[in-house]
This record gives structure tokens, sequence and C-alpha cells, in this order.
């Protein structure tokens, strides 16, 4: 047994190490000064930290601005994605309607297409949506969401249907003969005991729309103001040289946002992913 068991921590040090080791050698990147970045000898050391990176990026043309779009694209696909796969999952757990299988099928079909193949569609789908709904055309963030969502709410809503499942109906019968009408009983007895499935999928969420650079770089043309985080790296890049100290330097300041989000929510999100195993 205690031989299993060294083998295991081995393997998840390796695991560890495998993880963190880019994200140290980023940081580290960031804190080099530029020489010992273009030099051909690489050392996973610095003795001469400097800031300068970080000051050239947050000195930058709108960089404050780029970090408000992500994070408001990002909290508002959580919130949306949490809402309508939370009642999503609880009208096809608990009601029984004609095509119920197919839809859950279709769930997880809409999981198996790539993004590439589904881009180009999606781009004169919401070019013509824009010209029907203000907020939601090329150019504007209303974009970014509304295709983050579809794409998030596949996996939310097969996720919390085992959560919803888990709930005994005996609860909510007995709410009912309590005299509780349904949003009653939804938001004050399925929705407390269904909230770390909800935190769980919410970090996906928050995470696929804040990396996002395919969709940024799709709908987002021409409107600069508009642009997010992934996109905005792009300055960085040169024909003749790359700034991989201020590429560096962004990428981990775009870490943080992430970062302080999943130790926010790592209580509740330990115990929904404990819930979908026991599920």
């Amino acid at each position: 047994m205690s031989g299993s068991r060294t083998a295991a921590n081995v393997v998840a040090l390796v695991a560890a190490f495998v993880t963190l080791f880019p994200i140290y050698w980023m940081v580290l990147s960031a804190l080099k000064p530029t020489g010992e970045i273009q030099s051909l000898e690489a050392r996973p050391w610095t003795l001469a930290p400097t800031l300068d990176h970080f000051q050239r990026v947050l000195g930058g043309e709108n960089f404050g601005r780029y970090l408000l779009n992500s994070l408001g694209v990002a909290l508002a696909v959580v919130v949306l994605s949490a809402l309508v796969a939370f009642l999503a999952a609880v009208a096809v757990t608990r009601f029984h309607f004609r095509f119920r299988t197919t839809v859950l099928i279709m769930f997880l079909v809409a999981q198996m297409v790539p993004v590439e193949a589904l881009t180009i569609p999606l781009f004169f789908l919401v070019r013509d949506l824009g010209a029907v709904v203000p907020g939601v055309g090329l150019n504007t963030l209303g974009s970014l969401v509304l295709v983050h969502l579809a794409f998030s709410l596949p996996f939310a809503i097969w996720m919390m249907r085992g959560f919803v499942a888990a709930v005994p109906e005996t609860l909510e019968e007995a709410a009912m003969i309590d005299g509780a009408s349904r949003p009653v009983i939804l938001w004050r007895i399925v929705f407390p005991l269904v909230a770390p499935g909800l935190v769980a999928t919410s970090v996906f969420s928050f995470i696929t729309a804040w990396n996002d650079f395919i969709f940024a770089r799709t709908f987002i043309i021409s409107a600069r103001d508009n642009q997010t985080l992934p996109a905005a790296l792009l300055v960085f890049f040169k024909p003749d040289e790359n700034d991989w100290g201020g590429i560096m330097a962004a990428s981990t300041l775009m870490t943080i946002p992430v970062l302080i989000f999943f130790v926010a929510v790592q209580r509740r999100l330990v115990a929904g992913l404990g819930g979908a195993v026991k599920d």
C-alpha cells in the first residue's frame, strides 16, 4: 500500500510540475530584462528582476478599457449561463414533454462540434441578427456574450441536470402541500441545493469567455474600444521582432482575475465537482 501511495504522490508531483512550470516561466519572463529574454542562454532564474514590462503594458493605450471589456463579457456569460442552465435543467429533469431525450442528445452533439467549424456561420448569423436586435451585432460586446452563452449552455445544462436530479422530489412536494408556488420552490429550495453545481459550471463559462481569442477577432472587426484582452495582445506581436516581455507581462496580468475568481469559489467548486462525481 505504501509503495502505491508513493507512486501516486510521485505522479501527482510530476503532474503539478508540468502544469505549473509554464506559469512559472511566464511570470519569470515578465520579470526578466529584455536582454535576458533575448539571450541564447535561457536560465530558469533572474538576478535583475524588473517591472518595466508591466509598466509598459499598464501604461499602454486602452489596456484598462480592454480589461473591463473582458470582465464585462465574462461576468455576463457567467450570470446568464447560470440562470438559463438552472431553469433548463429543472425543465428537462422535472417535466416530461415530447422530444425531451432528443433535446438532451442535442446538448451532447453541440459539445462535439469544433468551434472553428461554426465561426463563419455564426459570423453571418450575428451580422443579420444585429440588423434586427440592437446591441448584439458585429463590433459589439453583446455579440461575444451571445456566442459564448450559446457555447457554454450545453455543458452547463447537462451538468446541472445531475444536480437537479439529486434533489429529492419529496422536498418540492412537501413545499407544494404547504402552499408554496413553483417559483418559490425553485428559488428557496432547489436553487440553494444546486448552488455548488452552478459554481462549477460558472468556472468553465468564465474561463472560456475570458480566454477567448477566435470570437473576439471574428466579431470585433473595427471597434477598437470593444476589443478584449486576448485580442489586444496582438499589439505586442510585431513583424520584425515580438515584444516577449510585454507579451508575458500582459499574459500574467490576464491570469490574475482568473486566479481571483477561482480562489473565491474554490470551496463550492470542490463541493460541486464532488457532487457531480457522486451523481
